[in-house]
């Protein structure tokens, strides 16, 4: 592996100075699409080290990640993330208490090398070794350190029950996240999911991959109602999503025209299609705030977490609706939105506190609901 392509993340949290002896560690593994990360996280909410090395360059040309490529990619990178992030930390493997790694859902060639990578330390260290749901890893990451509507970070962890909006790769669901492994359904896509409708209208347009900031970025300047889209189940009751129209409009308009495209178009395109996305994820939440389920436990928190919470208009749409809502409004700090393994270890962490270990050999999943937890 290229070493420059190692990506370190630093967060004023990361200081290994600060572990206190008493703290239980977690080396935390993941890499369950295009990134091969490891982070050392203890149990006072510090991140010691964190490494991520991201396979963006070698999927970029294909516009979306290649199955194959990536499991062959995360096979040459995950020894010296590993060794990186212990360096970092100033830690051996002996100074480890638990190991933690992404166990599913996620593309099952990069899950199996992360995972095998993680109980094979354990067995040979005698460690405990913590099967991690990938999405609990993003549900659960508020609760390691969120972003508050001021822009302040708080390490004092989101407190339980909160809602959660999740868009993570194929996933956008709204959750009630009552404890650790504790989640109840709301609403859910039916078709695409958000991420994936952004992937799809950016390659459309020439934009290259991923496609969820580059669309944003290029939204910021335009003309939001330049375009009509769709705003698929919005005058529906219930809380569920459905993306595939909003995509298909958009092949439907460009269609209409002739490529290259302005500057202006795109603009205008982009912001026109990131207004439906983000008025339907508003409406449904809307919907879901006033669901009996969530009313009769009546969380404080809203909360989005997975890749589409960097998205600077799903954000601030958030941060509106909590706000008048009389609810705090948190997410994961920018470097925390997408797959990273300070979530991992975080959750490795908290279900190790109330014994949730691997006892016996276990099969990788391809597809695990968090509701299956």
């Amino acid at each position: 592996m290229n070493n420059d392509k190692i990506l370190h993340i630093d967060m004023g949290a990361m200081d290994s100075n600060v572990h206190s002896d008493h703290a239980t560690l977690c080396l935390g593994i993941e890499s369950s699409c295009d990134e091969t990360s490891a982070a050392i996280v203890d149990s006072d909410r510090n991140i010691l080290s964190h490494i991520i090395y991201s396979q963006i360059p070698e999927h970029q040309k294909y516009g979306g990640v290649v199955p194959e490529l990536a499991a062959r990619a995360h096979i040459l990178a995950i020894e010296d993330v590993v060794s990186q992030a212990l360096k970092n930390a100033n830690k051996t493997i002996n100074d480890i208490d638990v190991v933690a790694a992404t166990a599913g859902p996620g593309l099952i060639g990069g899950v199996l090398v992360g995972w095998m990578a993680a109980t094979g330390i354990a067995q040979a260290t005698n460690k405990p070794l913590i099967a991690v749901n990938h999405l609990e890893g993003h549900a659960l990451v508020p609760r390691l350190c969120a972003t508050l509507a001021d822009g302040t970070i708080a390490k004092s962890g989101v407190e339980f029950p909160y809602l959660l909006m999740l868009a993570s790769g194929g996933h956008c669901q709204i959750l009630l996240v009552h404890g650790v492994g504790q989640y109840e359904m709301i609403g859910q896509t039916l078709d695409d999911s958000a991420g994936e409708a952004y992937d799809k209208v950016a390659k459309m347009l020439g934009l290259g991959y991923p496609g969820g900031p580059i669309v944003d970025k290029y939204a910021q300047n335009g003309n939001p109602r330049a375009f009509d889209f769709p705003r698929p189940l919005c005058d529906k009751p219930n809380c569920d999503f459905s993306f595939s129209g909003i995509k298909t409009a958009a092949r439907t308009f460009l269609g209409r025209v002739d490529a290259p495209y302005s500057d202006e178009f795109i603009n205008d395109f982009c912001a026109s299609f990131q207004a439906a996305v983000v008025d339907c994820i508003v409406n449904r939440l809307s919907n879901a705030l006033r669901d009996s389920r969530v009313r009769d436990v009546a969380p404080k928190t809203l909360v989005v977490a997975g890749g589409v919470a960097k998205n600077s208009a799903i954000r601030a749409a958030m941060e509106k609706m909590a706000q008048k809502n009389k609810m705090v409004f948190a997410a994961p700090p920018m470097n925390l939105c997408t797959d990273n393994g300070a979530m991992i270890a975080w959750a490795g962490l908290e279900n190790f506190a109330i014994g949730n270990i691997v006892d016996a050999p276990i099969a990788p999943r391809p597809r695990w609901p968090l509701t299956e937890l």
